[in-house]
């Protein structure tokens, strides 16, 4: 529906009643005066020039709200105005409504109409010199100029610098939009990037010191406990250790005035180490930990090392899947594997016993399977997690292949 159909038309807008009310008390006040542009033509009485007025006043109630209709009704009455002898309010009234029909009309109406605008102009000025032999005419002809071109093309101006800002400020809006859509995924992946570290640097520990606190209530045993109290001490100074080393890496350095302790990043040297202290959070669960490191001794074989972000996935994928040993696994070997396959993929393999128990030895959040899927999926590797039939019967098997350094360097 456009803006000039009759279902469209609706309250005329504050400023097109003033104008409006404005050229009609204007004309007649020129009526009244006996101010007239010109003799009355074709024998028409002046008083019609009211009428044209009346008309065009009513189309300037329309000039917003229905401005084909309102030109379409300005025509006619220009037309009578000029033939019963031309009040000049009626005239600027029609320039007006010329300029309106452009700027508040459709795309289609606002190409149109400046084109038929000089159309008419030209076509009149070659009947009047045609008809007309006098020097008027060059007068008459800039005078219709006046009241069709030049409103017309003024409209067009307007128009596009008011096109061009609505443009400019859709194009602000989505920039802005796009912008929060940004920093609402930054955030996001940030919370779930800090979600990972908070889990894999604690909960290991968190594990181990549920387990022998369970083991030291149940257990009537002097020894057993104080060897339960020194494993639940061990991993409370190094939990707290991680997490001041992580509190370290949020604080902002410029706004405390202190300056954050550096961090080293894990890396698969480290593994030696962290079956270490498997074994000793394990023991009482029955549970053994192998290592099988069957890498080059500088990573890829003819090659570079794994670059940080292979290496410090690894090494928390071998984390966590301990810690789910210590809480779930029965009693058995449980094995680790690192290597490289053929191409130059890091492969990370943990088998352990499967059990069939009610619940875990200790409570857990359930999310240490999704964040190893989030950290390879964000490396670009593949990941499988899941029971299967072995020689030695039912195993847990966790298993991801992270991509050759060379093909990280490329993505």
């Amino acid at each position: 529906m456009t803006a000039s159909s009759p279902a469209a038309v609706g309250r005329p807008h504050r400023l097109d009643v003033l104008i409006a009310g404005g050229g009609l008390l204007g004309g007649l006040l020129l009526w009244a005066m006996d101010l007239h542009g010109g003799p009355p033509l074709l024998g028409l009485p002046p008083a019609l020039t009211l009428a044209a007025l009346t008309a065009m006043s009513a189309a300037e109630l329309m000039r917003r709200t229905a401005p084909l209709t309102a030109l379409a009704v300005a025509v006619p009455a220009l037309a009578l105005d000029i033939c019963a002898g031309t009040l000049v309010a009626t005239v600027l009234m029609f320039t007006d409504v010329v300029y309106a029909a452009v700027l508040y009309g459709p795309p289609a109406a606002a190409r149109r109409i400046p084109l038929h605008s000089v159309l008419v102009t030209v076509l009149a000025a070659i009947a009047l010199t045609a008809l007309w032999h006098s020097p008027q005419v060059v007068m008459a002809v800039i005078a219709a100029a006046l009241i069709t071109i030049a409103p017309a093309w003024t409209g067009v101006i307007i128009r596009d610098h008011r096109d061009a800002a609505q443009s400019a400020r859709l194009r602000a809006e989505q920039i802005a939009l796009l912008a929060e859509m940004d920093r609402t995924q930054a955030v996001a992946g940030e919370r779930a990037r800090m979600a990972r570290e908070l889990h894999d640097m604690v909960a290991n520990h968190l594990s181990a010191i549920a387990i022998h606190a369970t083991a030291a209530q149940s257990i009537d045993d002097p020894s057993s406990t104080r060897e339960a109290l020194g494993v639940i001490r061990e991993n409370s100074v190094q939990g707290l250790a991680e997490m001041r080393r992580l509190i370290g890496l949020l604080r902002d350095p410029e706004a405390t005035g202190q300056a954050a302790e550096p961090t080293a990043t894990p890396t698969l040297d480290g593994l030696e180490a962290l079956l270490a202290q498997a074994r000793a959070n394990g023991a009482s669960s029955g549970l053994t930990f192998v290592l099988d490191d069957v890498r080059g001794p500088d990573g890829l074989p003819g090659g570079p090392r794994p670059t940080a972000p292979a290496e410090l996935a690894a090494y928390r994928i071998v984390q966590e899947s301990l810690t789910n040993a210590l809480k779930h696994a029965a009693p058995g070997e449980v094995r680790v594997r690192i290597a490289h396959e053929r191409g130059g993929a890091l492969t990370v393999s943990v088998r352990s016993p499967f059990a069939d128990r009610p619940g875990p030895r200790a409570p857990g959040s359930g999310t240490g399977l999704v964040g190893m899927r989030e950290r390879i999926a964000l490396l670009g590797g593949a990941f499988e997690a899941g029971p299967e039939s072995g020689p030695a019967g039912r195993v847990w098997l966790v298993r991801a292949a992270l991509p050759a350094a060379e093909e990280e360097e490329q993505r």
